[in-house]
């Protein structure tokens, strides 16, 4: 969930100190021309992507963006102002930090539990019902030490993170639904900043089957080589890193949003914080960034919860990168950007 900045929902989910920006202005537009054409362009951005020509496929969003007949939303977000904001200021706009920040997955770990659980009142029933020798016991119980081993050691615990993922999406349905939010606030706020999505799984085993990936639950992918290029230059620009921060934190800050506190996305906090610490920021440099990046993004999921909405069906029914941003730029109107 080239070089591809990710956001995941559980290990997850699927990478601007200047807000202010300018965004042309546009009129309602004649639908029929509008759908005609808007479709066939994100037809080709698909085409583009499916390719593996990232470059190619920005190029068309931004070549339509603010045309008529073409598309409006893409980098359009309002934003608030950039400014150090107080907890306290959080807390007036309906956020408590410390619920969206610290993620813990109970769902999983609870999964995890009672599999454990199940294994042990299984081999002892095995025992009783088939009469294993205590050699025997032991000979079985050094194989699955061996088989537990090999996983953790060679795929990093991936294939027993699949077999839990895949358990959780098939009976929690509330889990199920959560890392669809989760990624739909991933694309969407990604979207909405800029930074185009490049693809999407919405599970481990979706992850193993498109991308071959273990011990991912899920994530977004996004055509990210502008921000690598800047890495690699040493040099990230504010606009740049607001939009990643933003990004890395739409996860949290959906799932915050629908249930009052996230299970998902530590590893996309983790990642941000480990940007953050190479790029040299203090604690408190570090902070206000977090703080700013919060309230923003919280706020524009807020305003576009509607689209979010929609935007979470589309996803959960395989559209394409290309059908999930006309569901965007269906259901937004003029006013809301």
């Amino acid at each position: 969930m080239g070089t591809v900045m990710h956001c995941y929902a559980g290990s997850s989910y699927r990478p601007q100190l200047q807000v202010s920006q300018r965004f042309p202005s546009f009129g309602i537009l004649c639908s029929s021309e509008v759908s005609v054409s808007r479709q066939q362009v994100l037809k080709q951005v698909d085409k583009e992507l499916d390719k593996g020509d990232e470059r190619a496929a920005l190029s068309l969003v931004k070549d339509v963006l603010g045309k008529p007949g073409g598309l409006r939303c893409f980098g359009a977000a309002r934003q608030v102002p950039q400014r150090l904001y107080s907890l306290d200021e959080l807390k007036l706009n309906g956020i408590e930090a410390s619920s969206l920040l610290s993620p813990v997955d109970t769902t999983l770990g609870s999964i995890e539990r009672n599999l454990q659980l199940a294994a042990v009142l299984g081999g002892v029933s095995a025992w009783n019902v088939f009469g294993f020798s205590a050699q025997q016991i032991f000979y079985i119980s050094l194989g699955l030490l061996f088989l537990w081993t090999l996983d953790a050691v060679s795929f990093n615990g991936g294939v027993s993170s699949l077999v839990i993922d895949t358990i959780g999406h098939t009976f929690s349905q509330k889990y199920h639904n959560r890392v669809i939010q989760h990624e739909a606030g991933h694309f969407l706020i990604a979207y909405l900043v800029g930074i185009l999505p490049k693809g999407y799984t919405l599970s481990s085993l979706e992850a193993l089957k498109k991308e071959g990936s273990l011990n991912v639950q899920a994530g977004t992918a996004f055509v990210d080589f502008e921000f690598v290029e800047e890495v690699n230059a040493g040099k990230v620009s504010a606009t740049t890193l607001n939009r990643f921060a933003c990004v890395a934190l739409a996860g949290v800050a959906a799932e915050y949003i629908l249930y009052g506190y996230a299970e998902g996305g530590l590893a996309d906090i983790n990642q941000l914080d480990s940007l953050y610490r190479s790029l040299g920021f203090t604690q408190k440099k570090t902070d206000s960034q977090v703080r700013w990046s919060v309230l923003n993004t919280v706020l524009i999921l807020r305003r576009h919860e509607v689209v979010r909405a929609k935007l979470a069906e589309a996803m959960s029914e395989g559209k394409s990168v290309g059908s999930c941003i006309d569901v965007i730029e269906d259901t937004i109107g003029n006013a809301d950007i």
